[in-house]
């Protein structure tokens, strides 16, 4: 399975093991247009043999959807047309500012949390999606 942490600049990725049992951060995305962003998504879905894609829905901390959940919703119905895979959305609410103290915690600079933070946020969605079928 594949994670996606959908921001406005750049969209990290993470990937399950084979077994769907532990997602890894493999890489970020710069978004752009969104056409080179899903061609390399496409191209990492080839290489990795990705059957089912998870997109981070950004909720409002009272459930509502804002202006970035639509925007999820969007690009998640693009890339089930383009794939021609399951996608579905999963809540994220608080996930990059989950990864954020996760780094902060690990005592890592700031320049190097911007640096890593969408993958681990997509390396979050991915494993919550993950522990909720083992439940």
């Amino acid at each position: 399975m594949m994670g996606i942490d959908l921001g406005t600049k750049n969209i990290g990725v993470a990937l399950s093991d084979e077994t769907c049992t532990l997602a890894q951060g493999r890489g970020v995305i710069p978004r752009g247009d969104g056409a080179q962003a899903i061609a390399k998504i496409k191209e990492m879905i080839k290489e990795y043999g990705v059957k089912e894609i998870i997109v981070g829905l950004p909720l409002n901390m009272d459930g509502s959807e804002g202006p970035r959940a639509a925007d999820s919703r969007k690009f998640s119905e693009r890339l089930k047309e383009e794939t021609a895979l399951p996608v579905r959305l999963w809540d994220e609410r608080l996930s990059t500012k989950e990864a954020e103290d996760v780094m902060r915690q690990a005592l890592m600079t700031r320049k190097k949390r911007k640096n890593v933070i969408d993958k681990m946020a997509a390396q979050l969605i991915l494993q919550g999606y993950l522990d909720s079928l083992r439940r």
